[in-house]
């Protein structure tokens, strides 16, 4: 039950400060994130959710070290690569492969499910390790298990959402979620930097394990503790995911928004260090600055997008695909380093609300007893967006080269949010329909 701010008639003269608890009440109607941590699930989980993103900040690193250590000395790009996709990729083939197993199952097990095989996993990697045993294809298939409920297990946590609260406190609480992300992206690698120093990629690993496995712990105490609710049968419509989404123009064409979106930011990450290199004749240094510009903008983009919520939700998250190619457009100009270090920054921006806005279309629109299904379904179609658009990025900025392919990226996702005008209409009706059924 939603918790409720009574704000009384204060008798007291003007200039009196107001009391402590007024002054509470009114940060509570400020702040859009304070019915999210004070909800009395959520504020016992959101700790092992934000441990968790910093393991996962520092993975990103970590892996990547530990492939090199363990590569032959001529396919160590190949192995990092394989690496980095095997950590993320198979939660698309799990999302398929246990539907019939998943389905039907509560939101907070979903996330108890992920958390602790992904925990399991990749904690035998470092215990492999230090045994002397881990080779470049185990190290790779333990990456890959660890991976493959993902997608379920970002659905149970935006279910869980959806389920915990209501409908208005719904960006604000995926916004945090992306908040945590974020942070731990700027955070998480200096951090495994400076640990990988001290002992070994392995050590930054295990972390990521732990990390794992405290989400796993917070979420299994919630639902002993009958904070969690378990659906005590089935749910009686048991469509898969993809059907549902399917069966919904406005739900297809979300996730279609949101693919399009990522795979054609997908080559700047080949491009960006190539046009650094070539065509600025820049340095490491240089590059940094790029991806601590862009991580500092999302830093300031997800704390102001727990106040999307007020605007219409359709029209923000159009809105921000156009908005980010837009931004972008200097950088694929040839704009000087501190306007384009600027525009970058801008960038990551307009881009950290997306999945906050996104994320709470398909909760509004897809039925509560096919939510879960439904983000699994989602989650297994755009984790592939970036790889592909990644490995795209090679091939164009061959042919195009590195500034005119950053170029083309920022067209293409203008285009993108453009023609994507015909979802506000679905959308928003959608909204509108699910806000009167709930009146």
């Amino acid at each position: 039950m939603r918790d409720e701010v009574t704000v009384h008639p204060d008798p007291s003269p003007v200039s009196d400060p107001p009391s402590p608890s007024r002054a509470k009440g009114l940060l509570r109607a400020f702040s859009p994130y304070s019915p999210v941590i004070r909800h009395r699930l959520l504020r016992r989980v959101l700790p092992g959710m934000a441990v968790s993103s910093l393991g996962d900040g520092m993975a990103v690193v970590a892996i990547s070290w530990l492939a090199l250590q363990l590569a032959p000395e001529h396919e160590k790009a190949t192995w990092v690569a394989l690496a980095l996709a095997a950590y993320a990729l198979p939660a698309s083939l799990g999302a398929v492969v246990f539907g019939r197993f998943l389905v039907g199952r509560g939101s907070a097990e979903l996330v108890v499910w992920d958390s602790a095989l992904r925990g399991v996993a990749l904690g035998l990697i470092p215990l492999a390790y230090v045994a002397g045993l881990l080779t470049m294809p185990l190290f790779i298939a333990l990456l890959a298990t660890s991976s493959l409920l993902h997608s379920w297990g970002i659905a149970g946590r935006f279910t869980l959402i959806a389920e915990a609260l209501p409908q208005e406190h719904h960006v604000a609480a995926n916004a945090l979620l992306t908040l945590f992300g974020t942070v731990s992206t700027i955070g998480g690698p200096p951090l495994a930097g400076l640990l990988i120093s001290w002992q070994s990629a392995s050590l930054v690993v295990a972390l990521d394990a732990a990390s794992f496995l405290i989400l796993a712990v917070t979420y299994l105490l919630a639902l002993r503790s009958n904070v969690a609710d378990k659906p005590a049968a089935p749910p009686k419509n048991r469509a898969r995911g993809m059907r549902v989404i399917f069966g919904d123009r406005s739900l297809l064409g979300l996730m279609m928004l949101t693919f399009g979106f990522f795979l054609f930011f997908g080559p700047v990450y080949v491009a960006l260090p190539v046009h650094v290199a070539d065509d600025l004749l820049g340095t490491p240094t240089q590059l940094a600055l790029y991806y601590t510009a862009f991580g500092v903008g999302s830093v300031v983009g997800a704390v102001a997008g727990g106040y999307a919520g007020r605007l219409p939700l359709a029209h923000a998250t159009v809105g921000i695909v156009v908005g980010v190619g837009v931004a972008l457009l200097p950088v694929g100009l040839g704009a000087p380093i501190p306007v384009s270090l600027v525009a970058f920054a801008v960038a990551g921006c307009i881009w950290a609300p997306y999945m906050a806005t996104s994320r709470a279309l398909f909760q509004r629109r897809a039925a509560q007893d096919q939510l879960a299904s439904a983000l699994a379904a989602n989650s297994a179609v755009i984790v592939a967006a970036v790889p592909l658009g990644t490995m795209l990025g090679g091939p164009l900025v061959s042919l195009l080269g590195a500034q005119h392919t950053l170029l083309a990226s920022s067209l293409a996702t203008i285009a993108l949010g453009v023609t994507s005008v015909a979802l506000l209409a679905g959308l928003s009706n959608g909204a509108t329909r699910d806000s009167a059924a709930a009146d």
